[in-house]
């Protein structure tokens, strides 16, 4: 199976099902002399991980990970960083139903035509458990992002037909985690969980959307066509699981906008410096990052797991049968996909840094050939 490495400096390669023994992500090119222990990426894990809430699966997984390589001391060595997550919940029984009967809208029936097998307990390796290798890897990554001055930040701006009015940058930051649905204007946060809640009790889910913003992304980051960074950005975004729609800067209504209309002009700033005058184009121009934020949107469809009866067919009986997911899912997968967009945000921009030389990609020191560095270890000898 291919597809399980992102990135061209910065790679995430990842491995695990949901239901096997742990999941693991490797993370090659995190240069040396990051400070980094494991309650730095737990605290990313924790905020996506199951049961936090009455609008969440009540999987009781902890999420606890382990640094299995590439630290030394407290500081990275440039190797690669093996990290490991133990399952501890799994209940594969409900799913002995859709082993030769796939669920509706599920990637059963496509995994097993592809492979002639699968892992069939929780969806195996195409259950969103997956996205907590990428979390994991994000943590690294908006360390270093941090020390360059680069903020990443996403909430969820719709549930339903339920929509947040447009919030500020500071106000995501300061009130995106002060609500279960993740969502930074307070009012409608409450709108929201009330129409969760309501899909809840019948059984049912419903879908939403999530709004990211990046500050502090040099200018000059990307190249065109392929390597744009709107292409790159789409190909982390649309690999989120249940995404259906990647939008930046005005998205879709730019289909409503003249040239002239949409045409941002250019003006210099305080410091004489050229800048665009609107940043209707979401820090992007010709694939290439203008300096201004960079912002859009992510739309993620309804969870498919409902208990709510449905159709199948049984491939090995040759039977048409009702199915009935029973199990632990959760109703809807923004408030969870806040902390997955902001980890593929963080990796992709990261990896394009390292890419355009802004981040010496061996150490973050900016001591290239010294070898008597603080983070360096100390011989026991000597002490």
């Amino acid at each position: 199976m291919n597809g399980n490495r992102f990135g061209r400096l910065f790679q995430v390669t990842t491995y695990g099902e949901s239901h096997g023994p742990g999941m693991g992500v490797v993370v090659s090119g995190c240069p040396a002399g990051l400070e980094l222990d494991e309650e730095t990426i737990q605290r990313e894990l924790d905020r996506r991980k199951p049961g936090q809430s009455m609008i969440t699966t009540s999987r009781g997984e902890p999420d606890e990970v382990t640094i299995n390589s590439g630290i030394q001391d407290g500081y990275t060595t440039g190797t690669p960083i093996g990290m490991t997550i133990q399952n501890k919940d799994a209940q594969s029984g409900k799913y002995e139903p859709f082993v030769t009967a796939p669920r509706p809208s599920h990637g059963d029936f496509t995994y097993s035509a592809k492979f002639g097998t699968r892992n069939w307990g929780g969806g195996g390796r195409s259950s969103a458990r997956e996205t907590v290798n990428w979390v994991a890897a994000g943590a690294i990554a908006q360390e270093i992002l941090e020390r360059e001055g680069v903020q990443v930040k996403a909430h969820v701006n719709q549930i339903g037909d339920v929509e947040a009015p447009e919030v500020s940058f500071e106000e995501m930051l300061e009130h995106t985690e002060d609500n279960d649905v993740r969502c930074a204007h307070p009012e409608t946060a409450e709108e929201m969980q009330e129409l969760i809640e309501d899909y809840q009790e019948r059984g049912d889910s419903i879908g939403g959307s999530i709004y990211f913003e990046v500050r502090g992304a040099p200018r000059g980051l990307g190249a065109p066509r392929f390597d744009s960074v709107e292409s790159r950005l789409g190909q982390a975004m649309m690999s989120v699981p249940a995404s259906t729609a990647f939008e930046f800067g005005l998205g879709k209504e730019a289909r409503t906008y003249a040239g002239k209309e949409r045409n941002d002009d250019w003006e210099f700033d305080d410091e004489g410096e050229p800048v665009p005058a609107e940043n209707d184009h979401g820090g992007l121009q010709g694939g290439i990052t203008t300096g201004e934020p960079i912002y859009g949107e992510l739309t993620l469809h309804a969870p498919t797991s409902i208990p709510k009866k449905q159709q199948t067919v049984d491939w090995e009986t040759g039977e048409e049968k009702e199915a009935q997911v029973v199990g632990r899912h959760d109703p809807v997968l923004p408030p969870r996909g806040v902390p997955v967009v902001e980890a593929m945000l963080s990796v992709t921009i990261l990896d394009f840094m390292l890419l355009g030389g802004r981040i010496n990609p061996d150490r973050l020191d900016g001591q290239p050939g010294e070898y008597d560095t603080d983070y360096h270890p100390s011989s026991p000898r000597n002490e």
